[in-house]
């Protein structure tokens, strides 16, 4: 019989898109309950003690909570929420952080799997960090903007709703400007970073797709000209991947309002990097992926096809 997975909290944003990818499959079983049931404690525990592997795409109280209940099980469980991102015993699920990642979620009892932010952050340093191209200590800012499902189903619905006039809005709106943002610990940690970036988020009026660039001053790099060099480390560090794409190196003045489109990848479990070199020596990294799909469902299936044994890009889309 085939692995059964079930999705706790079935009608979020990242498992609908979860359940869309994985839906044809017959190397696993989707197990889903009645709408009556959904949020009945009792079912829900016993679902998620007959599964294989679990999902959890639950508000971070909740997702302990399920965490909680499968203490002595041995229930292996993917987490989608933020709970546990940071937590020992748990492994960080991005396949292509470091080497021995993939071995390392396959066998894993408990995976954490990363923001969409903190995916595109990580992505972008740790090669630069694990090279000393860039100091752990750098002070870097960073200039991040989803589509609004980003938000789950509240924002959502705060965005489509007609009387609000948000999707129709002609500029993207910042948000927790003030507040320390859920992803900064994930990014620092897994990005091998020591200082806290400047990390400015931003929702823009369409519902999928991800922008996120990351500064980098000129003092804060070895020699003048580094991008080539920069470039070159990510490329090297990603060459094998599946669903990371390293962009040439272009010059960023021949580029239009259609250049650096933060759809440019939805529907796909894809991410693109690119360097952007500053004729004053600073250097621009951009990375664009739907936050849904490489920033959300897409990685989740990635790990869940690690956990289950089977070739990483079984039913995902490129």
């Amino acid at each position: 019989m085939p692995p059964k997975i079930y999705i706790d909290g079935q009608a979020g944003t990242t498992a609908l898109r979860i359940r869309d990818w994985l839906k044809g499959r017959s190397d696993l079983e989707v197990v889903t309950l009645p709408e009556e049931l959904r949020k009945d404690p009792e079912a829900r525990k016993k679902t998620l003690k007959d599964a294989s592997i679990v999902l959890l795409c639950l508000p971070d109280d909740t997702a302990k909570e399920a965490a909680a209940w499968l203490a002595d099980s041995p229930v292996r469980i993917l987490d989608a929420s933020t709970a546990h991102r940071v937590a020992d015993n748990w492994v960080y699920g991005l396949p292509e952080l470091v080497a021995g990642q993939r071995e390392r979620i396959a066998k894993a009892q408990h995976v954490a799997n990363p923001g969409c932010y903190a995916s595109a952050v990580i992505l972008l340093l740790r090669p630069l960090v694990d090279s000393r191209i860039i100091a752990p200590d750098t002070a870097l800012s960073i200039h991040a903007l989803s589509g609004y499902s980003g938000g789950g189903r509240s924002l959502i619905e705060r965005w489509e709703d007609p009387t609000r006039k948000l999707i129709n809005l002609p500029h993207e709106a910042p948000y927790s400007i003030g507040k320390l943002h859920k992803h900064i610990s994930e990014i620092m940690r897994y990005g091998g970073l020591s200082a806290e970036p400047q990390f400015l988020p931003n929702v823009g009026p369409f519902r999928c797709g991800m922008r996120v660039q990351v500064m980098i001053p000129a003092k804060a790099l070895p020699k003048p000209g580094a991008g080539k060099l920069i470039r070159e480390i990510l490329a090297a560090r990603y060459e094998k991947e599946n669903f990371v794409r390293v962009e040439a190196l272009t010059d960023a003045s021949e580029a239009d309002e259609f250049s650096f489109d933060p759809q440019a990848y939805n529907n796909t479990n894809l991410i693109s990097l690119r360097v952007l070199p500053h004729q004053s020596g600073h250097i621009l990294l951009m990375a664009r992926l739907d936050n849904l799909g490489k920033g959300a469902a897409g990685v989740a299936i990635q790990n869940l096809n690690l956990m289950l044994g089977v070739p990483e890009e079984t039913g995902l889309p490129v």
